[in-house]
């Protein structure tokens, strides 16, 4: 799921936390410990997240080249 995550997180638009609480099956709250936790603090990615009309807070992965 993890994996699954990350690939949400790289797509062009991003995701959302119902987004991926829908497409994992996980409580909101589960979602924002994942972003947090194990691929910021453990994996060391850099998450980021913007606030997007018609769609809320969206969460991306930066890459860096």
């Amino acid at each position: 799921k993890q994996a699954k995550l990350i690939e949400m997180l790289s797509a062009e638009g991003g995701a959302t936390i119902d987004e991926m609480a829908a497409a994992l099956e996980w409580a909101p709250h589960t979602c924002r410990g994942a972003l947090s936790g194990a691929l910021k603090k453990r994996l060391g990615l850099d998450v980021t997240s913007e606030k997007v009309a018609d769609r809320g807070r969206v969460y991306r992965l930066e890459h860096h080249n």
